[in-house]
């Protein structure tokens, strides 16, 4: 028990020792208590207990932290509410009307309003219990899996009610009303010009009709038909597609001796698919292929395409717009997109080991990159040339661009931070949260050092010292006399960022 009380007592003149320096703006207190202006945006940051507590003020927008247990965002101008608890265990998320909230992704809580502005309110309880209720009754649904009920808007389709799932099933999706009996072994679908049935795997068969729509430009187009059926399936299919317009398709599949894919614009053919030799001649892109088999040897040439691959040995594979290589698959990988203004490149070497994302502005010049090498670093430079560097980086890698992860598990582990915003002037480093760290801007430099023992900073007025938080030197700018006596001007010491030079004229100036 003194054990523990001395803890306390410990603890709590920290945060007792933290909360009277937070008023005085020069001190440092290290890993205890330290609070700085932020580089790479307008704000303040505020870190106490090492990698246990921060907080962050930028514009409008308030962040409080305790990794790894919790975070909060909010920001009273927009609306919005963010809130994680041992992420991913629960979340909540709220913009405007709108609100979700999740325990481990499988029971949720969301509501809001439509685009009607219609409030609608959702429980879930994947995979066991769905439940809507809004203003608008005909939008309420209640669903107990696999017992009976209806889902509305969920699940890829417009409508499902089902009863003893797998029992009965019917589901509805724009104009097509699909209904499954013991699913998915037999079902029997109806929509426009369109009727169908099916016995899986065994038989099945399915036609539509061409029909009309009418675009947006009110202009009336033709809607392909189809002709569907299969025997044995994935053995044998037989399938007639885009009945109407200028390309109709037809596929016919033995498989695994023959496939052959037929239209105007593209035909191809498969002996022994899937690893067998496939031909294909694509006559809108332009080119001719080769695979055998397909897809582990692979020769194309084209105006569209070009390709040679042996996988996983390497392979080298090319259109107008787009790049992929490989050596060794997954050892190395390289993939660009060139799109005007995009151009995109991304090099990885053991899928997320190493990763090097570089985005160009073609018109611009501007450029973004971020490199991550597991779990070492993680480093990024955006459009408007900023860097940051993290030491280390042990899921940033593996789910980049993560919010809930920077916020809830960055901070625990960023032995080493630096940052640079190249339109303040200003740099920042931090090492074992603020055990060191240095901050500079064109207004000055200060510097901090073992829980704040040594202080360094240096402004307009000049160069100061502390040691064991004591003041023990203070060096005053020099000044140099203005023409005719008129006052003097004092000259800030060398060192700020890129070497800039203060002026500050006195008040007393001689009249």
């Amino acid at each position: 028990m003194p054990t523990v009380k001395r803890l306390l007592l410990l603890i709590c003149a920290v945060f007792a020792l933290a909360l009277h320096a937070e008023g005085q703006s020069n001190w440092s207190l290290g890993p205890l208590y330290d609070s700085f202006p932020l580089t790479l945006d307008p704000g303040r940051r505020t870190e106490i207990a090492g990698p246990l507590y921060y907080s962050e003020k930028k514009d409008t927008q308030e962040l409080w932290s305790c990794p790894p247990l919790f975070s909060y965002v909010q920001d009273p101008d927009v609306e919005l509410e963010e809130f994680d608890f041992l992420y991913p265990l629960i979340t909540y998320d709220r913009y405007g009307a709108e609100y979700r909230l999740q325990l481990l992704q499988l029971l949720s809580l969301a509501g809001g309003n439509t685009q009607e502005e219609i409030g609608r309110r959702r429980f879930t309880l994947f995979p066991f219990y769905f439940q809507q209720r809004s203003a608008e009754p005909d939008s309420d649904y209640t669903a107990v899996f696999p017992l009976y009920g209806t889902l509305k808007n969920r699940l890829f389709r417009d409508k499902i009610h089902f009863v003893m799932f797998p029992l009965y099933v019917k589901s509805w999706k724009k104009d097509i009303v699909t209904a499954n009996y013991v699913f998915p072994f037999f079902h029997l679908r109806q929509g426009d010009a369109l009727s169908g049935w099916q016995f899986w795997p065994l038989v099945g068969h399915e036609e539509k009709d061409i029909t009309t729509k009418t675009n947006r430009l009110d202009e009336v187009e033709p809607v392909g038909g189809h002709d569907k059926r299969f025997v044995l399936w994935p053995f044998f299919l037989k399938t007639h597609t885009d009945i109407g317009t200028d390309n109709p398709q037809k596929l016919l599949s033995i498989v695994p001796l023959y496939v052959e894919t037929r239209s105007p614009q593209r035909d191809s053919t498969s002996y022994g698919w899937p690893l067998g030799v496939t031909i294909t001649d694509d006559r809108v892109k332009n080119f001719h292929e080769v695979g055998a088999p397909w897809p582990l040897v692979v020769f194309t040439r084209g105006v569209g395409k070009h390709t040679t691959r042996f996988w996983p040995l390497f392979s080298r594979a090319s259109n107008t717009n787009l790049e992929s290589n490989f050596y060794l698959w997954p050892v190395y990988k390289y993939n660009r997109l060139h799109s005007d203004p995009l151009d995109r490149e991304r090099t990885r070497i053991l899928f997320f080991l190493y990763s090097d994302i570089i985005e160009k502005n073609t018109q611009t010049g501007d450029f973004a990159r971020r490199q991550d090498l597991w779990p070492f670093f993680t480093k990024r430079r955006d459009l408007s040339g900023n860097e940051r560097l993290q030491i280390l980086s042990l899921l940033e890698p593996i789910l980049p661009n993560n919010k809930s992860i920077e916020r809830n598990y960055s901070h625990l582990w960023s032995l080493w931070r630096s940052e640079k915003n190249v339109k303040s002037s200003s740099t920042s480093q931090s090492l074992l949260w603020n055990l060191y760290r240095r901050d500079a801007s064109p207004a000055g430099k200060k510097i901090s050092a073992l829980f704040g023992l040594f202080q360094y900073q240096q402004d307009a007025e000049g160069k100061k010292w502390r040691l064991f938080y004591i003041p023990v030197g203070q060096k005053r700018a020099a000044s140099v006399p203005l023409a005719k006596g008129k006052g003097e001007v004092p000259l800030a010491p060398a060192g700020g960022t890129h070497g800039s030079t203060l002026l500050r004229l006195k008040t007393d100036v001689h009249k």
